[in-house]
């Protein structure tokens, strides 16, 4: 588990930041932690919550690479992700780590999720540093159309959780989301102290992407027109 600290900063056309206090999973796909089962509704982990019609995330994680031409040959996947709670999970970004069977980092592969039920996957070749660009394929904010494209450093996680995401349009990066962390056991101690620290975790996050849209909208930002999209495109062939 990862105590995080999740930074949103937008800066055109208006500027608006905060920070968001979560925690969130890094686990083996091949090994979902298993809970005692009276705390197994504060943590849940579903394939339809990622790669829908597959009957495990790892085999919808697989279809997905197969439609890219990618064979993991069994190689280890690591999903950097928040867990079901109480019922409830919100992953604006899923993050998967994909290696061949001798541990060599494959690709990666981010998972975006928008607040209107829809979802894209980006296969990305990362670099040393754990940076790739991709194009922008989903409507995420309202606030800005679906164009340019995206900028990511995504290390693998290790005691140090690191993760930065930036918008470039027009040669202008208007918004960077980044989101630390720091390393803990999973034990079912840290899952209850995590769970009173920040109850409904997941919840909280969409409640709090909602409640800053609301002060944009009051600031007088105009939102930008949805387009029609497949609403689990890029997930499955």
């Amino acid at each position: 588990m990862y105590d995080c600290v999740v930074s949103h900063a937008r800066t055109a056309p208006v500027r608006h930041s905060f920070r968001h206090l979560t925690y969130m999973w890094l686990v083996d796909l091949d090994a979902l932690p298993r809970l005692p089962w009276p705390l197994r509704p504060l943590a849940r982990f579903h394939a339809r919550d990622h790669f829908a019609g597959a009957p495990t995330i790892r085999a919808g994680l697989d279809a997905y690479l197969a439609s890219r031409d990618v064979d993991l040959d069994g190689g280890q996947v690591l999903m950097l992700a928040h867990a079901r709670v109480l019922g409830y999970v919100f992953n604006p970004l899923t993050l998967y780590w994909c290696h061949d069977r001798a541990g060599a980092l494959v690709c990666v592969v981010a998972e975006v999720h928008n607040t209107y039920g829809q979802r894209h996957c980006h296969l990305l070749r990362t670099d040393g540093a754990g940076r790739a660009e991709t194009a922008k394929e989903l409507y995420v904010s309202p606030f800005f159309p679906v164009d340019g494209h995206y900028r990511m450093r995504l290390p693998e996680p290790r005691e140090r959780l690191e993760i930065c995401v930036q918008l470039e349009r027009a040669g202008q990066r208007p918004f960077t989301a980044t989101l630390h962390g720091r390393h803990r056991p999973a034990t079912a101690f840290a899952l209850l102290r995590a769970v009173a620290r920040r109850p409904w975790s997941t919840a909280a996050v969409w409640a709090g992407i909602r409640r800053h849209g609301i002060r944009l909208l009051l600031r007088g930002l105009p939102v930008q027109p949805r387009p029609d999209r497949a609403p689990q495109e890029g997930i499955l062939p």
